[in-house]
Protein backbone atom coordinates (compact mmCIF):
# COMPACT_ATOMS: atom_id res chain seq x y z
CA UNK A 1 0.00 0.00 0.00
CA UNK A 2 1.18 3.55 -1.07
CA UNK A 3 1.86 6.01 2.00
CA UNK A 4 -1.94 7.04 2.75
CA UNK A 5 -0.37 10.51 3.43
CA UNK A 6 1.59 10.86 0.48
CA UNK A 7 0.40 12.94 -2.15
CA UNK A 8 3.67 12.98 -4.07
CA UNK A 9 2.25 9.30 -5.05
CA UNK A 10 0.13 10.66 -7.74
CA UNK A 11 2.64 12.55 -9.81
CA UNK A 12 2.71 11.81 -13.62
CA UNK A 13 -0.20 9.63 -13.06
CA UNK A 14 -3.41 10.77 -15.09
CA UNK A 15 -6.98 11.05 -12.92
CA UNK A 16 -10.25 11.99 -14.66
CA UNK A 17 -12.52 13.60 -12.27
CA UNK A 18 -15.89 13.99 -13.79
CA UNK A 19 -18.03 16.88 -11.69
CA UNK A 20 -13.86 18.70 -11.95
CA UNK A 21 -15.27 21.98 -12.41
CA UNK A 22 -18.04 21.80 -8.75
CA UNK A 23 -17.10 22.63 -5.39
CA UNK A 24 -15.37 19.57 -4.66
CA UNK A 25 -14.59 18.27 -8.06
CA UNK A 26 -12.06 21.26 -8.22
CA UNK A 27 -10.39 21.42 -4.50
CA UNK A 28 -9.56 17.53 -5.63
CA UNK A 29 -8.75 18.61 -9.04
CA UNK A 30 -6.45 20.92 -7.91
CA UNK A 31 -4.75 18.94 -4.74
CA UNK A 32 -4.08 16.15 -7.65
CA UNK A 33 -2.52 19.07 -10.31
CA UNK A 34 -0.40 20.37 -7.01
CA UNK A 35 0.58 16.50 -6.26
CA UNK A 36 2.24 16.94 -9.66
CA UNK A 37 -0.46 14.21 -11.84
CA UNK A 38 -1.94 15.33 -14.75
CA UNK A 39 -5.76 15.81 -14.63
CA UNK A 40 -9.02 15.99 -16.75
CA UNK A 41 -11.80 17.72 -15.71
CA UNK A 42 -15.26 16.58 -17.08
CA UNK A 43 -18.22 18.67 -16.43
CA UNK A 44 -21.06 19.75 -18.15
CA UNK A 45 -21.74 23.34 -15.73
CA UNK A 46 -25.01 22.72 -14.68
CA UNK A 47 -24.25 23.27 -11.23
CA UNK A 48 -19.93 23.62 -11.35
CA UNK A 49 -17.97 26.89 -12.45
CA UNK A 50 -15.20 26.93 -15.07
CA UNK A 51 -14.00 29.87 -12.78
CA UNK A 52 -13.57 27.17 -10.28
CA UNK A 53 -10.53 25.75 -12.00
CA UNK A 54 -9.33 28.67 -13.62
CA UNK A 55 -6.22 28.53 -11.72
CA UNK A 56 -5.67 25.51 -13.17
CA UNK A 57 -5.42 26.32 -16.66
CA UNK A 58 -2.34 27.39 -16.88
CA UNK A 59 -0.68 24.40 -15.54
CA UNK A 60 -0.21 21.53 -19.17
CA UNK A 61 -1.11 19.08 -16.81
CA UNK A 62 -4.84 20.15 -16.86
CA UNK A 63 -7.30 20.51 -19.04
CA UNK A 64 -11.37 21.24 -18.40
CA UNK A 65 -14.01 19.33 -21.11
CA UNK A 66 -17.61 20.39 -20.99
CA UNK A 67 -19.92 17.56 -21.58
CA UNK A 68 -22.31 15.37 -19.90
CA UNK A 69 -20.84 12.02 -18.28
CA UNK A 70 -24.21 10.07 -19.00
CA UNK A 71 -23.42 10.18 -22.18
CA UNK A 72 -20.56 8.06 -23.77
CA UNK A 73 -17.50 8.79 -21.97
CA UNK A 74 -13.62 8.37 -23.95
CA UNK A 75 -10.30 9.86 -22.63
CA UNK A 76 -7.71 8.66 -24.67
CA UNK A 77 -4.48 7.45 -23.32
CA UNK A 78 -3.64 6.59 -19.97
CA UNK A 79 -5.94 6.67 -17.10
CA UNK A 80 -4.77 5.63 -13.52
CA UNK A 81 -7.79 7.13 -11.50
CA UNK A 82 -11.27 8.46 -12.40
CA UNK A 83 -13.03 9.89 -9.41
CA UNK A 84 -17.05 10.53 -9.87
CA UNK A 85 -17.53 13.74 -8.09
CA UNK A 86 -20.44 14.29 -10.92
CA UNK A 87 -24.00 15.10 -9.76
CA UNK A 88 -25.89 17.84 -8.08
CA UNK A 89 -25.63 18.33 -4.02
CA UNK A 90 -27.15 20.77 -2.28
CA UNK A 91 -31.45 20.47 -2.16
CA UNK A 92 -31.94 23.93 -4.16
CA UNK A 93 -30.13 21.80 -7.45
CA UNK A 94 -31.13 18.56 -7.19
CA UNK A 95 -35.03 19.72 -6.09
CA UNK A 96 -34.75 21.67 -9.40
CA UNK A 97 -33.19 19.03 -11.75
CA UNK A 98 -34.46 15.65 -10.17
CA UNK A 99 -34.43 14.03 -13.48
CA UNK A 100 -30.76 14.93 -14.05
CA UNK A 101 -30.06 14.13 -10.86
CA UNK A 102 -31.14 10.64 -10.61
CA UNK A 103 -29.77 10.31 -14.46
CA UNK A 104 -26.20 11.42 -13.09
CA UNK A 105 -26.37 8.91 -10.06
CA UNK A 106 -27.71 5.99 -12.39
CA UNK A 107 -26.03 6.37 -16.00
CA UNK A 108 -22.69 9.04 -15.26
CA UNK A 109 -21.65 6.09 -12.51
CA UNK A 110 -22.13 3.50 -15.27
CA UNK A 111 -20.09 5.24 -17.84
CA UNK A 112 -17.22 6.14 -15.07
CA UNK A 113 -17.29 2.55 -14.44
CA UNK A 114 -16.73 1.92 -17.98
CA UNK A 115 -13.49 3.65 -18.32
CA UNK A 116 -12.34 2.53 -15.51
CA UNK A 117 -12.65 -0.76 -16.68
CA UNK A 118 -11.53 -0.42 -19.58
CA UNK A 119 -7.88 1.47 -18.62
CA UNK A 120 -7.77 -0.88 -15.30
CA UNK A 121 -8.25 2.60 -13.25
CA UNK A 122 -9.01 2.85 -9.58
CA UNK A 123 -12.98 4.36 -9.76
CA UNK A 124 -13.70 6.21 -7.02
CA UNK A 125 -17.50 7.21 -5.90
CA UNK A 126 -18.02 10.47 -4.52
CA UNK A 127 -21.18 9.32 -2.55
CA UNK A 128 -22.93 11.09 0.69
CA UNK A 129 -24.16 11.21 4.03
CA UNK A 130 -27.87 11.47 2.51
CA UNK A 131 -27.69 7.43 2.21
CA UNK A 132 -28.70 7.22 5.50
CA UNK A 133 -31.91 9.53 5.25
CA UNK A 134 -33.27 10.51 8.44
CA UNK A 135 -30.52 8.02 10.54
CA UNK A 136 -32.08 6.24 13.55
CA UNK A 137 -28.77 5.71 15.03
CA UNK A 138 -26.18 8.92 16.20
CA UNK A 139 -23.47 8.54 15.02
CA UNK A 140 -24.03 6.89 11.55
CA UNK A 141 -21.43 4.02 11.18
CA UNK A 142 -20.57 2.47 7.31
CA UNK A 143 -22.78 -0.48 8.51
CA UNK A 144 -26.19 1.25 9.07
CA UNK A 145 -28.51 0.67 6.44
CA UNK A 146 -30.44 4.15 6.75
CA UNK A 147 -33.64 5.56 6.68
CA UNK A 148 -34.54 6.70 3.62
CA UNK A 149 -37.82 7.54 1.87
CA UNK A 150 -37.19 6.65 -1.91
CA UNK A 151 -40.26 8.66 -3.41
CA UNK A 152 -40.11 11.90 -1.17
CA UNK A 153 -38.59 14.92 -2.96
CA UNK A 154 -35.11 14.10 -1.45
CA UNK A 155 -34.86 10.38 -2.56
CA UNK A 156 -33.47 11.39 -6.59
CA UNK A 157 -30.70 12.69 -4.48
CA UNK A 158 -30.71 9.87 -1.69
CA UNK A 159 -31.32 6.89 -4.21
CA UNK A 160 -29.34 8.13 -7.00
CA UNK A 161 -26.19 7.79 -4.32
CA UNK A 162 -27.56 4.27 -3.17
CA UNK A 163 -27.50 2.83 -6.78
CA UNK A 164 -24.47 4.43 -7.10
CA UNK A 165 -22.97 2.55 -4.42
CA UNK A 166 -24.59 -0.79 -5.05
CA UNK A 167 -23.65 -0.35 -9.14
CA UNK A 168 -19.83 0.16 -8.50
CA UNK A 169 -19.48 -2.31 -5.87
CA UNK A 170 -21.23 -5.13 -8.62
CA UNK A 171 -18.53 -3.84 -10.84
CA UNK A 172 -15.49 -4.98 -8.44
CA UNK A 173 -17.66 -8.22 -7.53
CA UNK A 174 -18.23 -9.03 -11.35
CA UNK A 175 -15.45 -7.08 -12.95
CA UNK A 176 -12.72 -6.81 -10.68
CA UNK A 177 -12.63 -3.29 -11.20
CA UNK A 178 -10.46 -1.26 -8.02
CA UNK A 179 -12.95 1.17 -6.04
CA UNK A 180 -12.89 3.44 -3.56
CA UNK A 181 -16.57 4.85 -2.00
CA UNK A 182 -16.71 7.61 0.64
CA UNK A 183 -19.55 8.67 2.34
CA UNK A 184 -19.17 12.71 2.24
CA UNK A 185 -20.92 14.70 5.30
CA UNK A 186 -21.61 17.93 5.29
CA UNK A 187 -18.52 19.96 4.17
CA UNK A 188 -17.93 23.89 3.65
CA UNK A 189 -14.94 25.98 2.24
CA UNK A 190 -14.20 28.00 -0.53
CA UNK A 191 -15.70 27.59 -3.94
CA UNK A 192 -19.17 27.52 -2.47
CA UNK A 193 -22.02 29.42 -4.37
CA UNK A 194 -23.62 31.67 -2.22
CA UNK A 195 -27.43 30.67 -3.50
CA UNK A 196 -26.46 27.06 -3.21
CA UNK A 197 -29.32 26.71 -0.33
CA UNK A 198 -27.27 24.98 2.08
CA UNK A 199 -26.59 26.43 5.91
CA UNK A 200 -23.45 27.23 5.67
CA UNK A 201 -23.63 29.96 2.34
CA UNK A 202 -26.86 30.75 3.07
CA UNK A 203 -25.45 32.47 6.42
CA UNK A 204 -22.47 34.17 5.68
CA UNK A 205 -24.52 35.36 3.03
CA UNK A 206 -27.29 36.70 5.41
CA UNK A 207 -24.84 37.47 8.08
CA UNK A 208 -22.64 40.08 5.98
CA UNK A 209 -25.51 41.43 4.56
CA UNK A 210 -26.45 42.12 8.02
CA UNK A 211 -29.83 40.62 7.37
CA UNK A 212 -31.36 37.55 9.98
CA UNK A 213 -30.26 33.51 9.49
CA UNK A 214 -32.60 31.78 8.03
CA UNK A 215 -33.11 28.65 9.99
CA UNK A 216 -35.01 25.69 9.11
CA UNK A 217 -37.78 24.65 11.66
CA UNK A 218 -36.64 25.50 15.68
CA UNK A 219 -33.12 24.79 14.92
CA UNK A 220 -32.44 21.96 17.22
CA UNK A 221 -31.49 19.48 14.18
CA UNK A 222 -27.61 18.70 13.90
CA UNK A 223 -24.99 19.11 11.48
CA UNK A 224 -21.27 17.93 11.62
CA UNK A 225 -19.85 20.39 9.06
CA UNK A 226 -16.18 19.82 7.75
CA UNK A 227 -13.60 21.64 6.21
CA UNK A 228 -12.81 20.85 2.38
CA UNK A 229 -9.00 20.52 3.09
CA UNK A 230 -10.09 17.85 5.48
CA UNK A 231 -12.14 16.60 3.38
CA UNK A 232 -9.43 16.07 0.49
CA UNK A 233 -6.57 14.89 2.53
CA UNK A 234 -8.98 11.88 3.69
CA UNK A 235 -10.84 11.27 0.13
CA UNK A 236 -6.73 11.51 -1.53
CA UNK A 237 -5.94 9.17 1.25
CA UNK A 238 -8.92 6.55 0.66
CA UNK A 239 -7.88 6.75 -2.83
CA UNK A 240 -4.32 5.02 -2.10
CA UNK A 241 -5.49 2.90 0.25
CA UNK A 242 -7.17 -0.61 -0.24
CA UNK A 243 -10.11 -0.03 1.34
CA UNK A 244 -13.25 -1.27 -1.28
CA UNK A 245 -15.74 -0.53 0.67
CA UNK A 246 -17.68 2.57 2.03
CA UNK A 247 -15.81 5.13 4.20
CA UNK A 248 -17.22 7.95 6.01
CA UNK A 249 -15.27 11.21 5.16
CA UNK A 250 -16.58 14.03 7.79
CA UNK A 251 -15.67 15.98 11.19
CA UNK A 252 -17.84 14.27 14.02
CA UNK A 253 -17.85 17.80 15.96
CA UNK A 254 -21.90 18.07 15.89
CA UNK A 255 -23.66 21.28 16.18
CA UNK A 256 -27.28 22.59 15.83
CA UNK A 257 -28.25 24.76 13.63
CA UNK A 258 -29.30 27.61 15.85
CA UNK A 259 -25.09 26.71 17.12
CA UNK A 260 -23.62 27.06 13.62
CA UNK A 261 -25.76 30.24 13.13
CA UNK A 262 -24.23 31.55 16.27
CA UNK A 263 -20.86 31.04 15.29
CA UNK A 264 -20.92 32.47 11.70
CA UNK A 265 -22.86 35.67 13.78
CA UNK A 266 -19.57 35.30 15.47
CA UNK A 267 -16.88 35.00 12.57
CA UNK A 268 -18.53 37.96 10.58
CA UNK A 269 -19.16 40.72 13.51
CA UNK A 270 -22.55 40.98 12.64
CA UNK A 271 -25.30 39.88 14.98
CA UNK A 272 -28.73 40.39 12.92
CA UNK A 273 -30.61 37.36 14.47
CA UNK A 274 -32.59 34.21 13.52
CA UNK A 275 -35.32 34.20 10.98
CA UNK A 276 -37.32 30.85 11.58
CA UNK A 277 -38.85 28.86 8.64
CA UNK A 278 -40.35 26.06 7.61
CA UNK A 279 -38.29 22.35 7.76
CA UNK A 280 -37.94 21.32 4.01
CA UNK A 281 -39.82 17.95 3.45
CA UNK A 282 -37.51 14.74 5.06
CA UNK A 283 -35.03 16.98 6.37
CA UNK A 284 -32.86 14.99 8.63
CA UNK A 285 -33.15 15.77 12.49
CA UNK A 286 -29.88 14.42 13.00
CA UNK A 287 -26.18 14.09 10.73
CA UNK A 288 -23.15 13.15 12.39
CA UNK A 289 -20.14 10.38 10.97
CA UNK A 290 -18.62 7.45 13.19
CA UNK A 291 -15.19 8.29 11.10
CA UNK A 292 -13.64 5.26 13.30
CA UNK A 293 -13.13 3.20 10.28
CA UNK A 294 -11.18 6.10 8.42
CA UNK A 295 -9.32 6.92 11.65
CA UNK A 296 -8.24 2.84 11.65
CA UNK A 297 -7.60 2.20 8.12
CA UNK A 298 -6.50 5.60 7.10
CA UNK A 299 -4.91 7.07 9.62
CA UNK A 300 -7.10 10.06 8.84
CA UNK A 301 -8.47 12.87 11.35
CA UNK A 302 -9.94 16.41 10.48
CA UNK A 303 -7.59 18.79 11.60
CA UNK A 304 -9.43 21.58 11.99
CA UNK A 305 -12.21 23.00 14.22
CA UNK A 306 -15.43 24.05 12.90
CA UNK A 307 -14.95 27.54 13.95
CA UNK A 308 -11.78 27.47 12.56
CA UNK A 309 -12.94 26.20 9.25
CA UNK A 310 -15.50 29.19 9.26
CA UNK A 311 -12.62 31.83 9.94
CA UNK A 312 -10.61 30.47 6.61
CA UNK A 313 -14.18 30.21 4.64
CA UNK A 314 -15.40 33.80 5.22
CA UNK A 315 -12.69 35.91 3.32
CA UNK A 316 -14.20 33.62 0.11
CA UNK A 317 -17.53 34.98 0.86
CA UNK A 318 -16.51 38.61 1.21
CA UNK A 319 -14.87 38.36 -1.81
CA UNK A 320 -18.00 36.37 -4.05
CA UNK A 321 -20.48 39.40 -2.41
CA UNK A 322 -18.26 41.60 -3.72
CA UNK A 323 -17.75 42.99 -0.09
Amino acid sequence: MEDLSNREAFADKHAVVLGGAGFLGSHICTALVEAGAKVTAIDNLITGKADNVDHLLEHGRFRLIDYDVTDYLHVKGEVHYVLNFASPASPVDYLRWPIHTLKVGAFGTHKGLGLARAKGAVFLLASTSEVYGDPQVNPQPETYWGNVNPIGPRGVYDEAKRFAEALTLAYHREHGIDVRIVRIFNTFGPRMRPDDGRAVPAFFKAALENRPLPVHGDGSQTRSLCYVDDLIEGILRLVLSDVTSPVNIGNPEEVTMLELAETIQDVVGNHPGIEFQPRPVDDPTVRRPDTTKAEQLLGWKPRYSLREGLELTLPWFKQVLGL
